[in-house]
């Protein structure tokens, strides 16, 4: 009996790709480019992170060794963990709300003020390098920086603060920062998906006894957007988790005292100035791990809401 099911899986398979082999064909180099460039990496970086490696001589096995003195010995990386845990429940959660907030609140206005209150919101996720300037005289630490003037001008205060340098208001700049970047393709993917929202929907639910825009959008908006939910979720974790090039540019390489040092500067230390590949390939596994725990939380938690 279970030989005769083994053969029947058989015949269906084939089946199937007799009459769908040219979707398989049109799918294959998304498929193959995926596999070369997500999964093989992946699979090497996990391999490579239970052993020691400098990139000089060829990879030793050490077993869990990297693992145990990144958790036991490594005081930098839990200053790291810290900060990028602290820093990923701050903006992850304001970040995603605040794109669909301000979606919700576009998608009112007409075609015309929508594109252009669109651009000008998803602007700063395309200035590149010069956001970092404009932020950096913004909270220059002289008296001829843009908050440190108006602070001194009312007299709130007597003489500058250093905004980049003092570990009281380092990392509270960079979450400032991080937000105020926040709003990149999970912003457009909010934005796109009210836009697909049938308006006769409304109508239908004003019947029914949705009574204000509020409900309008936790019983209606929402549910039907869970795909373009679920995309911003992890378009956000991905940010607040893999955040480096930001931290660098406004702090340095090395922030004081590590107040703004991540996960991801952490592996860039490791992998890219000591060359140390099986420490940051331990790193960037941990940092994997998180994100995919995190990941399925939040999609736990938009299927619940989405299907209230």
């Amino acid at each position: 009996m279970a030989k005769q099911k083994k053969v029947r899986g058989r015949i269906t398979w084939r089946q199937e790709l007799k009459q769908n082999g040219e979707l398989y064909v049109l799918m294959s180099p998304f498929f193959i480019l995926y596999f070369l460039m997500t999964v093989l990496p992946v699979a090497v970086a996990i391999g490579l992170s239970f052993t020691y490696y400098n990139m000089l001589e060829a990879p030793s096995f050490i077993g869990l060794q990297n693992y145990v003195n990144l958790f036991v010995s490594d005081e930098i990386f839990g200053i790291a963990l810290r900060n990028t845990l602290l820093f990923s429940l701050i903006t992850g959660p304001l970040g995603y709300i605040l794109c669909f907030i301000l979606a919700w609140l576009i998608n009112e206005f007409g075609h015309s003020v929508r594109v252009i209150l669109t651009l000008f919101f998803y602007a700063p996720s395309l200035a590149g390098a010069s956001v970092y300037f404009i932020w950096q005289f913004i909270f220059s630490g002289d008296a001829h920086g843009f908050i440190n003037g108006i602070l001194m001008n009312v007299g709130l205060i007597n003489e500058p603060i250093q905004w980049l340098t003092d570990t009281k208001y380092t990392f509270t700049v960079l979450i400032i920062v991080q937000l105020w970047m926040s709003l990149g393709t999970g912003f457009l993917s909010f934005i796109a998906g009210l836009q697909g929202v049938d308006v006769s929907l409304y109508e239908a639910g004003s019947i029914d006894g949705v009574k204000n825009r509020l409900q309008e959008m936790f019983y209606i908006t929402i549910p039907l957007m869970k795909p373009q939910l679920l995309f911003g979720a992890i378009m956000q974790i991905s940010a607040s988790f893999s955040v480096s090039v930001l931290s660098t540019q406004l702090f340095g390489a090395t922030s004081t005292n590590y107040s703004t040092h991540t996960i991801v500067l952490h592996m860039n230390d490791y992998g890219t100035v000591r060359y140390e590949m099986g420490y940051a390939c331990a790193i960037a596994v941990v940092l994997f791990m998180m994100m995919l725990i995190f990941k399925t939380l939040v999609n736990f938690i938009l299927r619940y809401v989405a299907n209230d």
